[in-house]
């Protein structure tokens, strides 16, 4: 019986890494997409003056928060792309700007993440971290971007604003 149920989980896992590449892909586009809507979404809701505003003095203002989402965007796609990418948000101080370098930061991604195949997910890419495969390049992308939106949204209630999340709920 142990045998047999060996064979099956043989059987079943063996398979697996080609269905989950697949899968991993679009889930990934999925996440990333999700998240990006609720950044953009979130730096166009905040008024103009709150970009200035902290939660506490020792932390950084809104718009440095969509500044740091911008430049790392550019940093982490950049490598994925197999590129160095030299980004400018944190120079930037209006909404304006910011939300112009954060949309443009999506925008240079949206090619990193439509690129994720089966084949290509498993190439080596060189980020600051070291070598990681480019799917792990950009899930850590995905992941840094929800943490950032998480402190963003607390940004937003602190302001009395609903973070795009939130909405109709």
């Amino acid at each position: 019986m142990t045998r047999y149920c060996s064979i099956l989980l043989i059987a079943a896992f063996g398979s697996a890494p080609a269905a989950h590449a697949q899968t991993f892909g679009a889930e990934l586009k999925q996440t990333y997409t999700a998240v990006k809507n609720n950044l953009i979404k979130a730096a166009e809701k905040m008024p103009e003056d709150a970009y200035s505003f902290r939660a506490t003095p020792d932390v950084r203002p809104f718009g440095q928060l969509i500044a740091h989402v911008a430049d790392s965007q550019m940093r982490g796609c950049g490598s994925a792309k197999g590129e160095q990418k030299n980004p400018g948000a944190a120079s930037k101080t209006t909404k304006a700007d910011l939300v112009a370098a954060l949309k443009e930061s999506f925008e240079y991604c949206d090619s990193a993440y439509d690129s994720v195949t089966d084949e290509t997910a498993k190439q080596m890419v060189k980020t600051f971290r070291g070598e990681r495969t480019k799917l792990s390049a950009l899930w850590g992308n995905v992941s840094h971007d929800n943490e950032m939106y998480g402190t963003i949204a607390v940004y937003m209630r602190l302001k009395g604003l609903v973070p795009p999340s939130s909405e109709g709920r």
